[in-house]
This record gives structure tokens, C-alpha cells and sequence, in this order.
């Protein structure tokens, strides 16, 4: 009979030190929270920021918020959710293979979209234009917002009380700012390494299963792709394992193969930058002349011109930007008539007009929707009969 042993947080913490390279984060070494805690017995920092974030209602909502489709158009299309959720297993295998603190990853991927507005990119852009006399809105800083002010399930502090190396991974943009601290700590040129793989591992999951939601939609073909060098090298790959296969066999082992170059590719560059800078710390990372984690020269050129190819055929295609821009149209009267009637809106956000003014406030309540319920509350005020 094995015998049980509980494994404690000193043993965690143990753990990390002993197999974690020396550029990782460790949690013993966290700059802390915002709001002293005491330690959990069992659980070390980073692991209880990735538990909170998968319990708050923030990242709940993220499964009826669009991604590419909007939501409820059918049954097998990636959800806010679903996205993040192949996002952290894509960061997870990238962490563990450069010896990166894992645990710190999933944090950061888990929380980077629970900021992310209703309808996609549409709705973050028109959000960002009805605010732009009022401090603009961008969907990473919002997921900062959530995280520290947000949120209410804590006594004794707003937010999730996150340590200071999860909330400064959500920066994903700031780091570039020359002198840009969070809490008085710089946090650039370039960002630690785990903040680094969650976002090339963004990068990577949306550029694969977006193709796949296409393909699904039909908005997609397999003459359109075989226009760019990406799915070019992944039949290539597909064809070398497999030989010739059925159309949606072909078409699942393509997105796989997109998935995987782009994955062993970031793994080899990220090597080689590993060993030419050899960072010793954290601090190391973030100052090195350039970026460790990323694509290699000609994979990123490759990337870019498939991304380019996606915002026309896809992202800008009728069928989905038509859907999107009638969505954000009624987006747009839902949070006009907020500021005209800030009384309609929710407790929580009433009481955050005094603080933050009526306009921030009503972008707090309106981002934080699903797509169903914002589409709900145009419906209950009759706003899509308006002129």
C-alpha cells in the first residue's frame, strides 16, 4: 500500500527551485500581493492566482463572448472560453519545455481576454471610439481592471488580490513604454519570460483555430489557404505523416500542423535567444536587448502575411464583419442610453459613478456582458426598434 503524503507549499516552492531554469519566476520569490495574505498551507502564490481567476465570474462569462462568430451562431464554433482554454495549453507545453513556471502561465493566459468586450474586436473598437474622450478602452488594460477593481469576492479589498507578477503579465502593450512600472516596478523593455509565452502562445492558437472556425463556416476554403505559405508548409506536413487522406481528416491534421510548426518553431528560437543572452533571473529577461520568446525571422514574415490573409477573407468577410458591425451597432445604443439613464444599470456599476464618472462606469457594466445579455438589455429597452 502507497502511502499518502500531502505535499505542502514549502515543497512546492522547493519543487520549483530545484527543476525551474533560473530565469523563471518562482513563487517564493513573488513581489506580493496588493493586500498582505498570509500563505495557503498547500498552494504556492501562482497557483492561487490561476485558481481565482477560474472562479471568478469574469472568466465564467468569457463562454458567451465572441471570438471570431457570434455567439450561439452554432454549437462547435471557439467562444472567448474555448480560445483561452487552447491558449493555456499551448502556453502550458511551451513553459514546461523552456523550463518557464508553468503555474505563472496559465495565470496570465487564463486571464488575459476576461476584459475583452462583447462581439470580438468590433465591439473592443467601438467602445474604444465612444470613449475616447473619456480614457479610451483596450481590452488588455480592462483585464487589469477586472482583476483589481472589479471583482468583489474577497473581504477586505476589491479585485482578486493577484500577485504582482500575474497582473503585470496583463500588460501586454505597456512593457514597451519606456519606464512603465506597475506598483514601482519596471516591467520592460520586454516582459518576463511566462508573460512572454502567454502572448506568443495568443498569437499562435488564434492564427490555427480561427482557420478551423472558418473552414467550418464555409467563409474559409481549401483553394483560399493554399494561397499562403503557412498552410502551404502545413499540407506539406500533413502529407509527409499521412499520405492522402478524406477532406475532413485532411483539413483536422492541417490545423494540428499549423499548430505545431508555429510551436516548434518558437521552441528553436527561443533556444537559441536562451543560450546567446543566457538571462540568470527574471530581471535578466525583461532586460535583454531583444525578446527571447518569438518566432523565428522568416516564420514571423510567414505569420504576418497569414494574418493579413485572415483580415481579409475572414475577419473582414460579409458574413463576419456584417454580423459583427449589426451587433456593435446595437452595442452602441445600449451604452448611449446607459449614460443617458445611468439609473438602469446594474448596483455595482451605479455606485462607481461617483469615482469614476458616468461614462466609465457604463463601459465597466457594457464590457463586462456576454453577447446575450447585452443583446437582452437592447431588447428590453426596445433600442433595436430605434432609429
Amino acid at each position: 500500500m502507497i502511502a499518502v503524503m500531502l505535499r505542502s507549499r514549502k515543497e512546492t516552492e522547493a519543487l520549483e527551485e530545484a527543476t525551474l531554469a533560473p530565469y523563471a519566476a518562482r513563487s517564493a520569490q513573488s513581489h506580493g500581493r496588493r493586500f498582505a495574505e498570509p500563505p495557503h498551507e498547500h498552494r504556492a502564490e501562482f497557483q492561487r492566482d490561476r485558481d481565482r481567476i477560474l472562479h471568478s465570474r469574469c472568466f465564467r462569462r468569457l463562454e458567451y463572448k465572441t471570438q471570431v462568430f457570434i455567439n450561439g451562431t452554432a454549437d462547435h464554433y471557439r467562444t472567448r472560453l474555448t480560445h483561452t482554454l487552447e491558449m493555456t495549453a499551448v502556453g502550458r507545453t511551451l513553459a514546461r519545455s523552456l523550463g518557464a513556471n508553468s503555474d505563472l502561465t496559465e495565470a496570465i493566459a487564463l486571464a488575459h481576454d476576461i476584459g475583452h468586450s462583447p462581439f470580438g474586436h468590433a465591439g473592443e473598437e467601438a467602445l474604444n471610439e465612444l470613449m475616447a474622450d473619456h480614457g479610451g478602452f483596450d481590452h488588455n488594460l480592462q483585464s487589469v481592471r477586472w482583476v483589481e477593481e472589479l471583482e468583489f469576492a474577497y473581504p477586505g479589498h476589491p479585485g482578486l488580490n493577484l500577485t504582482w507578477e500575474t497582473r503585470a503579465g496583463l500588460y501586454k502593450h505597456q512593457a514597451a513604454i519606456p519606464g512603465f512600472q506597475v506598483d514601482g516596478r519596471s516591467i520592460g523593455p520586454h516582459q518576463y519570460i511566462e508573460a512572454q509565452i502567454a502572448d506568443v502562445a495568443d498569437d499562435m492558437t488564434y492564427s490555427a483555430h480561427d482557420v478551423d472556425d472558418g473552414l467550418e463556416s464555409g467563409v474559409l476554403t481549401e483553394n483560399l489557404l493554399l494561397e499562403t505559405a503557412a498552410w502551404q508548409r502545413a499540407m506539406e506536413r500533413v502529407h509527409e505523416q499521412f499520405g492522402t487522406l478524406p477532406d475532413a481528416q485532411r483539413m483536422a491534421a492541417g490545423i494540428r500542423a499549423l499548430l505545431d510548426m508555429q510551436v516548434e518553431d518558437v521552441l528553436r528560437h527561443s533556444e537559441e535567444q536562451l543560450s546567446k543572452y543566457k538571462p540568470q533571473s527574471p530581471d535578466d529577461v525583461m532586460r535583454c536587448p531583444h525578446r527571447i520568446i518569438s518566432y523565428s525571422p522568416m516564420m514571423r514574415e510567414i505569420m504576418r502575411d497569414f494574418r493579413k490573409f485572415l483580415f481579409a477573407n475572414m475577419y473582414w468577410s460579409p458574413i463576419v464583419d456584417t454580423a459583427n458591425r449589426e451587433a456593435t451597432a446595437l452595442m452602441r445604443r445600449l451604452f448611449l442610453y446607459y449614460v443617458a439613464h445611468p439609473e438602469v444599470m446594474g448596483g455595482k456599476a451605479q455606485a462607481r459613478i461617483k469615482k469614476d464618472g458616468v461614462w466609465r462606469a457604463a463601459c465597466d457594466y457594457l464590457s463586462g456582458m456576454t453577447d446575450r445579455y447585452a443583446l437582452s438589455e437592447v431588447h428590453k429597452f426596445d433600442l433595436d426598434k430605434s432609429e
